[in-house]
């Protein structure tokens, strides 16, 4: 009977490690890092709709809307900061 706790109570700590592990792995990665070239994407583009960015493109119009409101993309600083991190990504993963 012991070594049946004992052995149910060491595959339950090996579970544990295994899972919390793999998880730091996951979120080793920086907001953008994990993203696909689609996720950057849209992430960025999201920045610029909130903002009422005119899209022209096909691809954007479709999935945001033209917009074209005020302030028409003006990003404020953060937002700016954003989408310059959210770039270096994509060029990093050699997106577009």
């Amino acid at each position: 009977m012991k070594r049946t706790l004992l052995g149910a109570l060491l595959a339950m700590g090996s579970m544990i490690l295994f899972t919390s592990s793999a998880q730091a792995r996951y979120h080793g990665c920086s907001e953008y890092q994990c993203m696909s070239c689609y996720q950057l994407w849209y992430e960025r583009n999201s920045i610029f709709a909130e903002e009422g960015y005119c899209f022209r493109t096909r691809r954007a119009i479709r999935v945001f809307g033209r917009r074209c409101y005020p302030p028409y993309g003006r990003l404020t600083p953060w937002e700016r900061e954003r989408v310059n991190e959210i770039l270096y990504w994509e060029r990093v993963k050699g997106c577009r």
